[in-house]
């Protein structure tokens, strides 16, 4: 009797698929992010809570693979690749979901105005984001040929590098980060004490979605080095 789960059609001998199609969703969810913000900057409370019921369905669908994935995964290794490692990689690309939605229900569950000058940078910001968890995803789905070349040769130099540039796309994004708490710092008497709270968390919470994919592909770093 076959499976009925047809996410189970993801699994064959491999759990590279699953973990390339999680990060994907997961990277799909803090593509929403940049319209999420300039909703919020235009005041449109409805676009805003549409975008954050599509990141809820992504995180859902990113938990949903994520328990198939844990639910099928071989307690034996079948490839250069730890289970332990593997569920690692799985949790931190987990994270930039889970903290997608965070950020989504405390715009939904409070009313937020953008402190004047902020709303076009706190959009760029959060581009910046998705352009280290675009890259993160990248580097995921060079997994399979990894995997084939036993983490060494050629493909292991090309992820190295796809690494560095994640990297380097992180610290673009806590440059960002910080500028955008100067700003707020700097307007924070303009501000009412409660909103500064609020908004710092936010910006904390955007930039934690770049530190995960960040940490997705320094645990692949890691891999390669042993």
């Amino acid at each position: 009797m076959g499976n009925a789960n047809p996410l189970s059609s993801l699994f064959g001998k491999s759990p590279v698929k699953p973990l390339q199609q999680h990060m994907r969703v997961t990277t799909q969810c803090a593509g929403e992010l940049p319209g999420l913000f300039k909703a919020l900057g235009d005041g449109n409370a409805d676009e805003v809570k549409a975008i954050a019921g599509k990141i809820n369905e992504l995180e859902d669908q990113a938990d949903e693979i994520k328990n198939t994935l844990r639910a099928h995964l071989p307690k034996s290794l079948f490839m250069p690749v730890d289970r332990r490692d593997l569920l690692e990689v799985l949790d931190f690309q987990d994270s930039i979901a889970d903290t997608c939605q965070d950020i989504a229900g405390l715009l939904t569950q409070r009313t937020m105005d953008v402190p004047a000058g902020m709303a076009e940078p706190v959009v760029d910001f959060a581009t910046k984001v998705v352009g280290a968890c675009e890259q993160a995803s990248k580097i995921i789905e060079e997994l399979d040929e990894l995997v084939e070349m036993g983490f060494s040769g050629n493909q292991s130099d090309k992820v190295l590098d796809m690494v560095a540039e994640l990297n380097k796309l992180e610290m673009a994004t806590d440059a960002a980060g910080v500028q955008l708490t100067q700003d707020l710092f700097a307007h924070e008497d303009e501000i009412k004490p409660v909103s500064v709270v609020f908004w710092y968390q936010l910006i904390q919470s955007i930039g934690q979605v770049a530190d995960y994919a960040e940490k997705v592909g320094d645990r692949l770093r890691l891999l390669l080095a042993r």
